[in-house]
């Protein structure tokens, strides 16, 4: 329940079913924002007050993913939740009670700062040595290559210091 997955439950329900390409109509994070970005935003804050807001409920769940006690991670979570319960689409509704049964977790992520980033960069050199051993003819030649890959074991290679 890594917080970053979380925040992506939001994005995808968003560009999937309530306000499709709002993944491009809204920039991905507030901090950072170029002039135009911010142009942009303040258009949508103008014309769209139903985009508008659900982009303030997905920065707030963004918020979430700075490492803090559990007690307030607890009372930004409760409260997103009860502001998502509320909210006029049914997309959002329905992530606020996904995000309500997987609150422990979430909540214990961000307190300890959990984060899956490990895992996927284990994950994407996986998929990438299977890419490169495309035509291997023995499994085991794979298998043994992302081993190597995967770990930190220094390699002697021969005839080399």
């Amino acid at each position: 329940m890594d917080p970053f997955h979380v925040v992506s439950w939001m994005t995808d329900a968003l560009d999937e079913k309530a306000v499709k390409n709002s993944r491009y109509a809204l920039p991905e994070n507030s901090e950072n924002l170029t002039e135009r970005q911010e142009e942009t935003l303040e258009s949508v804050a103008r014309a769209d007050k139903r985009l508008y807001h659900v982009y303030l409920l997905k920065e707030r769940l963004h918020d979430m993913s700075e490492t803090m006690d559990g007690e307030e991670a607890e009372t930004r979570l409760d409260s997103w939740v009860r502001s998502a319960c509320h909210s006029s689409m049914e997309i959002i509704r329905e992530l606020s009670k996904k995000v309500r049964r997987h609150r422990d977790a979430i909540v214990h992520a961000v307190t300890l700062g959990i984060s899956n980033a490990r895992m996927e960069d284990i994950n994407n050199k996986i998929k990438l040595t299977v890419r490169m051993g495309y035509g291997f003819r023995d499994i085991d030649n794979l298998v043994a290559l992302i081993m190597l890959r995967c770990s930190n074991l220094p390699i002697a290679l021969p005839r080399r210091s």
